[in-house]
């Protein structure tokens, strides 16, 4: 059906594609004073980032799947 070189392939592109698309400049985040007296602070994340890091993640796991189940020959 596909090969492996296909598939390896279009994982990479889309992971590629992921990482360019969700990416964020710096001058995008805001910036919050440095007079806070609270140990953490909530980071405002914009939702095309959660979703690219968790596309990507999903993919990683697949690849890693498809590696482990399938690249080997059938004996």
């Amino acid at each position: 059906m596909f090969s492996q070189r296909q598939v390896l392939g279009s994982l990479a592109g889309l992971g590629i594609m992921l990482g360019l698309a969700s990416g964020v400049r710096a001058n995008q985040i805001s910036t919050h004073p440095a007079n806070s007296t609270a140990q953490f602070r909530q980071i405002e994340q914009p939702i095309s980032l959660k979703i690219g890091i968790t596309a990507g993640g999903l993919s990683l796991i697949g690849l890693e799947l498809w590696w482990f189940l399938f690249s080997k020959n059938q004996a």
